[in-house]
């Protein structure tokens, strides 16, 4: 997906983000802000996930659907987060990463304790999926 493609979508976002109550300290909140078949992919959908995380919050280490290709972009804040075996990075405003399938999603955390953190999630998966996000046992 282009880069610009996605900044267009945070920039779009950025008015949302801003009107909404940030999640309190060590609080975090997921929002499915789109969902949307493409009718160039057959089975393929579009999917939107606002992720807003508290001063000091954190996601769980987990895994996301098997068909999910993902692209996070950060729309404040600074997000810490590392995936598979690579060393965690912190992520700030404006910057992205991805996820293949199959990745695990091992760090996703607020890199601050002070200030909260948004970022979008966007993913290309499967039209059926239902389950996004699946959490590590215990």
């Amino acid at each position: 997906m282009p880069r610009a493609l996605l900044l267009a979508a945070a920039l779009l976002l950025a008015p949302i983000v801003a009107r909404a109550e940030a999640p309190g300290p060590g609080q975090s909140r997921v929002t499915v802000l789109f969902d949307q078949v493409l009718p160039t992919v057959p089975g393929k959908s579009l999917k939107g996930v606002l992720v807003e995380y508290g001063p000091g919050a954190a996601t769980p280490a987990h895994r996301h659907a098997a068909s999910a290709f993902i692209t996070a972009t950060v729309l404040d804040g600074a997000i810490r987060s590392a995936v598979n075996q690579a060393p965690a990075r912190v992520y700030r405003k404006g910057e992205s990463f991805t996820e293949a399938p199959g990745d695990h999603h091992v760090v996703s955390a607020n890199a601050s304790d002070s200030a909260p953190a948004t970022l979008l999630a966007v993913f290309v998966v499967d039209t059926g999926e239902t389950a996004l996000t699946t959490l590590d046992p215990g």
